[in-house]
């Protein structure tokens, strides 16, 4: 198999199809890097010069915001590798942005967030002090969050304008419990959430303030591994061009 594809993966179709081929990862994220290699896909790395400036405020629906700017990110690669080396373009760009959410709470842990009738969601930017990472983590205290992964995929067809733009997205709902004041105020002590969206990380410490996620674990790390499997298997069987330009 090609060095894109690591001895750990499990030889399913989408994996034989991406064997020999040229994919990239529109990222430097190292816990989206991680995730693709944990299902044996090691990618290329060549990060987005995209600003990311989007307004989301511009959306009618705030989840169309992160596939918005993984869609640019993902486009700004292709063109780049494209326009520098026209003879070995890539056939596979994959890009990813992540955005957290404010939440509604379920009346039971049984509710699905899909049922729960629809509100105002508020994105939850990387916290600018202690100060506000403090404000931030116990509003969230005894509530929940929704966690948002837009992911797409560009890769070349024969048609203008010589690729093409498939995206999706993943929610989570993750669901804080009703954790102590002085543990809280320990959690933004060690500054682990300040350069974090929604000011946690669940796969370090952050994850001591966690009582449960509804959905794709995954997803809340940075990158929604299963949905983009499946996503790519759905591609092999409804594109003929995917992966054969």
């Amino acid at each position: 198999m090609s060095s894109h594809i690591l001895p750990n993966a499990l030889k399913l179709p989408i994996i034989k199809k991406l064997a020999g081929k040229r994919i990239v990862l529109a990222s430097n994220s190292p816990r989206r890097q991680e995730i693709l290699r944990t299902f044996g896909l090691a990618p290329d790395i060549v990060p987005s010069t995209f600003e990311e400036d989007l307004a989301p405020g511009s959306f009618d629906d705030i989840h169309e915001y992160p596939v918005a700017t993984a869609t640019h990110k993902a486009v700004e690669v292709y063109e780049r590798l494209v326009n520098e080396d026209p003879k070995n373009p890539p056939d596979l760009v994959i890009a990813a942005d992540t955005v957290v959410l404010t939440h509604a709470q379920p009346s039971t842990s049984n509710v699905s967030y899909t049922v729960l009738p629809g509100t105002n969601q508020e994105l939850l930017e990387k916290p600018s002090s202690k100060e506000d990472n403090l404000r931030m983590l116990l509003d969230l205290n005894g509530g929940v969050c929704e966690v948002v992964t837009g992911v797409t995929v560009v890769y070349p067809v024969l048609t203008a304008p010589g690729y093409t733009i498939k995206s999706i997205d993943e929610r989570t709902l993750v669901y804080f419990s009703d954790n102590p004041q002085h543990v809280v105020k320990a959690y933004v002590d060690s500054e682990e959430g300040i350069d974090r969206a929604g000011g946690f990380a669940i796969q370090g410490l952050g994850g001591l303030l966690i009582r449960k996620v509804e959905g794709d674990y995954h997803n809340v790390v940075g990158f929604p591994a299963a949905s983009f499997f499946a996503f790519l298997d759905l591609l092999l069987d409804e594109d003929p061009d995917f992966l054969e330009v």
